[in-house]
């Protein structure tokens, strides 16, 4: 295994797109995507946390809204990616107007149809990942009936069920091509950020001699909030699958913000304790994260030394 003598943890991170990256500092947040030109595309904004009130930076609170704004910008950088990456060559940069008044057209339509789309996959996750397994249980349990009343052994097996359908839709994704592009991309992510803590120059070189597995990504967060889910559904003590799943969402920011809290300790030391907390999240990287090619870690530092602040102490982890 390679292994990278970090000099800083920093806050930076980032997200894989569509044949790009984009990286949030404490400051600033840039995008690297390459056109069909092959040309990398650098789009740039003030890091929205930079104007959050004291009170979202609250502990368990820093959680909940850091997931908000990651997965709000996320989904604005990755459309904005697949718009950037498909785009036809222009000539002298110039478009007629019926070609302008089509690509609004097919923008807005864009628009709503990811719309649509967010909305069932938040659906879809309810379903697979808090009634289904709770269903099955009682299912199951119907006719052992000291079965049913075991919260312990119930919160088990929703949990382990959970996670099998997580790691199963990773492995699925896999599959695809564009989405192993993008996986690739992750991989250029981690090796561009591994490389920065390291105190090393940020060239296509030195970056892939870096590992490809990173501590603090959101791959563990994710994993982290699944297991820290089976805690709590412990005290969950309600047989019913659809009472339970209401539940369940009610007490989804406090979930969330444990698995926030637990990685930011993770980032923060280095131990016995946090290598436990960081395993499951580092073996799913597995699945997430491939090695990328040169030119994906050309786009990562394109991102990188965008976001990079002034002040190297203000970027801490």
């Amino acid at each position: 295994m390679k292994k990278n003598n970090c000099t800083k943890k920093t806050s930076i991170g980032g997200q894989a797109l569509i044949e790009g990256i984009m990286m949030r500092g404490p400051l600033t947040t840039a995008m690297a995507v390459r056109n069909t030109d092959g040309q990398i595309i650098i789009e740039k904004e003030e890091t929205s946390i930079v104007k959050a009130p004291k009170f979202f930076k609250l502990p368990l609170i820093r959680g909940i809204y850091n997931m908000v704004v990651s997965f709000t910008l996320g989904y604005k950088y990755l459309m904005r990616s697949a718009e950037i990456s498909g785009l036809e060559d222009l000539d002298d940069g110039k478009e007629e107007k019926s070609d302008e008044k089509k690509q609004k057209e097919n923008k807005a339509l864009m628009g709503v149809i990811g719309t649509i789309s967010a909305i069932l996959g938040v659906v879809l996750a309810v379903f697979l990942f808090i009634y289904l397994p709770s269903q099955l249980y009682s299912w199951l349990a119907l006719p052992f009936p000291s079965i049913k009343e075991n919260y312990l052994l119930r919160s088990i097996f929703e949990g382990v069920l959970k996670i099998t359908i997580f790691i199963a839709y990773m492995a699925s994704m896999r599959l695809i091509k564009d989405i192993r592009r993008t996986f690739m991309y992750h991989g250029a992510e981690h090796k561009t950020i591994f490389c920065y803590e390291a105190g090393q120059e940020l060239t296509v070189e030195n970056i892939r001699k870096q590992r490809k597995y990173h501590p603090r990504c959101g791959t563990s967060f994710m994993i982290l909030i699944l297991i820290v889910s089976i805690v709590i559904s412990m005290f969950i003590r309600v047989p019913n699958p659809m009472l339970r799943t209401v539940i369940r969402l009610l007490v989804l920011p406090v979930t969330i913000g444990i698995g926030y809290e637990l990685i930011k300790f993770a980032g923060r030391h280095d131990n016995i304790l946090t290598k436990i907390i960081s395993f499951p999240g580092m073996l799913l990287q597995h699945i997430s994260v491939m090695e990328p090619t040169d030119d994906m870690i050309e786009c990562a530092i394109a991102a990188m030394k965008e976001v990079i602040p002034e002040d190297k102490e203000s970027d801490n982890w």
